[in-house]
C-alpha cells in the first residue's frame, strides 16, 4: 500500500504487517502511515516544500514530452534534463532541481539517480561552462538606513515601516524572522530590547535564540523607541507585531507577508533616490553583517547577532565588510 504525499507529490511506501493482523492493528498501521507522511512533510520548512513541488512538476512535465520514465528515473534521462534545462536556468535553480529529483526518489524507497557517475560529470560541466557565482541582494548600511527613514512620513504605516527596517537592521534578521515576531517575543530592558526568534532558516527545528537590541545613539534611528512607539501608536498588545494597515488606519489582526519586508526596503530606497534593483528584504540582515565587518566587529559577535549557523556563508558577508579595512594596496604608499 502507497501512502501519497502531496506536498511533494512523492510516494511514500506505507508500514504493512508480514502476517494478517486484527482489523484495530490494521487502522493502527493506517494512522501511521499518516504520521509518517505528515512528519515527512514536516522535515522541511514550507517554502523548500513549496519549491520543491514547483521543481517536481516541472521534471514531470519535461519527462511526460520526452516519453521518459519519472519514477524512477535513469541516470541518463536526469542527465538529459539538466543539459536541457542548462541553457536557460541558472546554476543555482539547477541545483536545487537535483535536490528535488533526489529526495523525491528517497521518499519512494528508489536509489537516486542524482549520484551516478554520468550525472555528476554533466553536472561539473554544467557548472565550469556557466560558472557558479551567484547575484547577491545588496546591503543597506547605516548611512541608507538614515536617508531610508527620513523619507518615512508621519502615519502609522510610516511608523510601522520605520520600526520594521532599524529592528530588521540591528537584529540582522531575515523577513520571515521579522513577521514572525509576536509581542510575547519581545522584553524590553535597560539596554534595550531583547528579541526571541523561535524559528528561522539557519533553525528549522524550533530551538530558538535572543538577541539584543541595544538603543540607538541617534533618536531618529534608534530600533529600540521605533518599535516602542509602533507598539504604542497601534495599540498592540499581543499577537503579530507586524501588521497591515488599511487606507482609514485600521490595523489588521493577522502578520505581514514577508513580501512587504522586501517592498518596504525598495520603497524607501527609491524614495530616498537610490536604485533599488539589487536591495530586498534580505538587505537589512546583510547590511548589519557588513556593516559590523567594516566596524571591526568580531566574527563571534556578528554570527550570535544574525544566527548564521555556517560560517562560511557569514564570511562571504564579513569579507565584503572589510575590503577597505584592512586593505594590502592601501599600505603600500601609493
Amino acid at each position: 500500500m502507497n501512502s501519497p504525499l502531496p506536498e511533494y507529490g512523492f510516494i511514500l511506501p506505507a508500514a504493512s504487517p508480514s502476517e494478517v493482523v486484527a482489523p484495530s492493528e490494521a487502522a493502527r498501521l493506517l494512522d501511521l502511515g499518516k504520521a509518517v507522511s505528515n512528519f515527512v512533510e514536516s522535515s522541511k520548512a514550507p517554502n523548500t516544500r513549496k519549491a520543491y513541488r514547483a521543481d517536481w512538476t516541472e521534471f514531470k512535465a519535461w519527462c511526460a514530452h520526452y516519453g521518459r520514465q519519472t519514477m524512477p528515473a535513469l541516470a541518463e534521462t536526469v542527465a538529459y534534463y539538466l543539459a536541457d534545462e542548462s541553457t536557460r536556468l541558472k546554476v543555482s535553480t539547477l541545483e536545487r532541481r537535483l535536490a528535488t529529483i533526489s529526495e523525491a526518489h528517497k521518499a519512494a524507497g528508489h536509489e537516486s539517480p542524482t549520484q551516478h557517475a554520468h550525472v555528476r560529470l554533466v553536472w561539473s560541466g554544467i557548472k565550469r561552462e556557466k560558472g557558479t557565482a551567484q547575484v547577491h541582494m545588496k546591503p543597506t548600511l547605516t548611512r541608507h538606513l538614515r536617508l531610508m527613514v527620513e523619507q518615512l512620513p508621519d502615519t502609522l504605516v510610516g511608523c510601522r515601516d520605520r520600526a520594521l527596517l532599524l529592528l530588521g537592521f540591528a537584529g540582522a534578521m531575515r523577513r520571515s524572522e521579522l513577521v514572525g515576531l509576536h509581542v510575547a517575543d519581545l522584553a524590553f530592558a535597560d539596554e534595550g530590547l531583547v528579541a526571541i526568534i523561535k524559528r528561522s532558516k539557519t533553525d528549522q527545528t524550533g530551538e530558538g535564540r535572543k538577541i539584543g537590541i541595544p538603543f540607538g545613539t541617534q533618536a531618529e534611528t534608534c530600533p529600540v523607541k521605533a518599535v516602542q512607539k509602533w507598539l504604542d501608536e497601534s495599540r498592540i498588545d499581543e499577537g503579530p507585531v507586524f501588521r497591515a494597515v488599511s487606507s482609514s488606519g485600521m490595523i489588521r489582526d493577522t502578520a505581514l507577508s514577508d513580501r512587504v519586508v522586501a517592498n518596504v526596503v525598495k520603497r524607501t530606497l527609491t524614495a530616498a533616490g537610490k536604485s533599488s534593483k539589487l536591495y530586498a528584504g534580505h538587505s537589512l540582515c546583510a547590511g548589519l553583517i557588513t556593516q559590523a565587518a567594516m566596524a571591526g566587529v568580531s566574527e563571534r559577535a556578528i554570527q550570535e547577532q544574525s544566527g548564521h549557523k555556517s560560517l562560511l556563508v557569514l564570511r562571504r558577508y564579513i569579507r565584503d565588510g572589510s575590503l577597505f579595512r584592512e586593505n594590502a594596496a592601501g599600505k603600500v604608499g601609493l
